[in-house]
């Protein structure tokens, strides 16, 4: 199982940005798909997930504003867009695959996602 992720972003306050996470090695549609992220300094924040087979998705109070998930059965790949970008946004993102009990097992390597003037 592999989930790999797009690279580091630059963007400025106000932007949008769109974060990819491929995955490889087990059948796609079986497992929801979480992301995550993790601020400088701070914890991990979970944003919410989505179902990659009919694109249910369950959102974090704090993302429901301004944060989509989609999923490409096509080739395997959910996405995460996050608009309106403020300085806060600035961290880590994580995509992780679900493991049905709230565990992850397998996660990707991290997007870096900076939004500076």
């Amino acid at each position: 199982v592999q989930l790999v992720q797009s690279g580091a972003e630059l963007r400025n306050p106000g932007a949008s940005v769109k974060v990819s996470c491929k995955t490889s090695g087990y059948t796609f549609t079986d497992y929801y798909i979480d992301w995550v992220r993790q601020a400088p300094g701070q914890g991990l924040e979970w944003m919410g997930r989505i179902h990659p087979e009919d694109g249910e998705t369950l959102y974090a109070q704090e993302s429901q504003d301004r944060v989509t998930f989609t999923a490409d059965t096509s080739i395997s790949t959910v996405y995460v867009e996050l608009s309106s970008l403020r300085s806060e946004d600035t961290a880590v993102y994580y995509c992780a695959r679900n493991e049905r009990v709230g565990s992850y097992n397998y996660w990707g390597q991290g997007t870096q996602v900076t939004v500076s003037s």
